[in-house]
């Protein structure tokens, strides 16, 4: 019965929030309450929700504090660079765009934190989306894919756990899956070219006489592009305003009145008041430091960045109203995540108090035949897919793949197999509903977590499929 109300639950949350039915942080909250009562422990609801609260507590913190330290950041210039340069790959075609996402967030990845790397992305990258009218639910899929892709790196999570639960070394589950890995990120920028090319045909091909520009005059210009595509192209995931503007030979000038969107353009604005360019290389090692230390784990994440934080504004912004006003700039983006993982903290709460996830576990293995022992590392790999989308990282490496790798084992499958394999499911992984990350990148790119699940998950889960096949082939799993 419970391994029904698992699924039922974890289906009814999906098509609610999908439908649009309910914002995700309502439905996080109100049903797993309602199932808990049904299942006859709603005595326990508080207590449930405190555990959940209590697990992710130091994810809120660290994303709190992570959104301040990488909002201040971007304030202050530091992230300028890399935004001309991406621009400059870009210029104004849809697809160099949407594959310069994808590079950008697999490069950002590389400090195996995926809250990180959605800030940094869309910080660099929403503008552009927006000012060409590009859908944005494209440049959230990218990005969350190969930022899964990467998620595999040692020091992402994913790999420690699988060679903790299993007993090996992570070095060996790791380094022999570099080239399946490598061929997911390559299947990833691929589609990003596909992507790319028709958002292309659809919004019409367009260009620049020069990518760095600044017309004061006519609008609030980006580093970068001063161009909006036609006037007419439809704006998924975009908001309210107009746009005007004329289109001659190959180069597109306009003004732009958007509202809100206008300050996300100016939130890269060259001339910005916020800018510290004495500062460049003093924040730049700052950073450096910060992440070096989050990946020698000298202190838990958390207190990095609050002291991270701290230090950054104390530095950049000596003055206490600055401070306030730097605060205040990125509230809105505090309250949302951090309001989305306490909400999930109900949901993994209940999922894991009432033992929901450990009769779903148990049933996904009592279902395997018999006859598929020998292949426990493909069914391991196939399964990592909805497993690691419908539980978090936690419930699956120590709660299930022990379990799998038990079986396999008694044909001979090594754990070694198994760990590989379990990795696969990670592309998909990165738009669970149970990861805090996803909330930070849908929320900063204004996008409904419905249309983000509807548009990533065939997609996600090709690229794992994609992942599979080429561990398989290189004999890796």
């Amino acid at each position: 019965m419970l391994t029904i109300l698992g699924f039922a639950m974890i289906a009814t949350f999906l098509v609610l929030i999908m439908m649009k039915k309910m914002s995700p942080i309502a439905a996080l909250v109100l049903i797993p309450a309602a199932f808990c009562v049904f299942v006859g422990k709603g005595a326990k609801l508080g207590d449930y929700v405190i555990d959940g609260v209590t697990g992710l507590a130091p994810t809120a913190a660290m994303l709190m504090f992570a959104i301040v330290y990488f909002g201040v950041m971007i304030d202050v210039g530091l992230f300028d660079p890399i935004v001309r340069g991406i621009l400059r790959f870009c210029k104004a075609d849809p697809m160099r765009i949407v594959v310069g996402t994808a590079v950008l967030a697999a490069i950002v990845s590389l400090d195996g934190d995926g809250s990180t790397t959605f800030m940094i992305t869309v910080s660099a990258m929403y503008p552009l989306y927006k000012r060409l009218k590009m859908s944005l639910v494209v440049m959230t899929g990218v990005a969350a894919m190969a930022n899964g892709v990467m998620n595999t790196l040692p020091w992402g999570g994913p790999t420690a756990r699988a060679a903790t639960a299993l007993k090996v070394d992570a070095g060996d589950v790791f380094v022999p899956m570099i080239p399946a890995l490598a061929v997911g990120l390559v299947a990833v920028i691929g589609l990003a070219y596909v992507l790319g090319v028709r958002e292309r045909r659809r919004l019409g091909t367009l260009a620049l006489d020069e990518v760095l520009v600044t017309e004061k005059e006519t609008e609030t210009v980006l580093v970068g592009a001063g161009g909006t595509g036609t006037p007419d192209s439809p704006a998924p995931g975009g908001g309210s305003g107009t746009t005007t503007g004329t289109t001659t030979g190959t180069t597109t000038t306009g003004t732009t009145t958007d509202g809100a969107d206008d300050e996300r353009f100016a939130a890269l604005d060259p001339d910005r008041p916020t800018l510290r360019p004495r500062l460049y290389w003093f924040n730049a090692l700052l950073t450096v430091a910060l992440l070096t230390a989050m990946i020698m784990e000298l202190l838990p994440i958390p207190v990095l960045f609050l002291l991270g934080a701290a230090l950054a504004l104390s530095v950049n912004f000596p003055h206490i109203p600055d401070q306030k006003a730097r605060l205040a700039a990125h509230a809105d983006n505090v309250l949302n995540v951090s309001g989305m993982v306490f909400a999930a903290a109900v949901f993994t709460g209940v999922l894991q108090g009432t033992g929901m996830v450990d009769h779903m576990a148990t049933w996904m293995v009592d279902v395997i035949p018999e006859a598929m022992g020998p292949h426990m590392a493909l069914v391991t790999g196939v399964l990592s897919l909805p497993l690691t989308y419908f539980m978090s990282n936690d419930g699956f490496y120590f709660g299930v793949l022990p379990v799998l790798a038990e079986a396999g084992a008694a044909h001979g499958v090594t754990p070694l197999e198994m760990a590989r394999a379990s990795l696969v499911g990670q592309p998909l992984h990165m738009s669970s509903p149970l990861v805090p990350a996803v909330y930070v990148l849908v929320g900063m790119a204004k996008v409904e977590f419905g249309d983000h699940t509807r548009f990533v998950v065939k997609w996600a889960a090709a690229t794992c499929l994609v992942i599979l096949g080429a561990g398989i082939l290189f004999g890796t799993i």
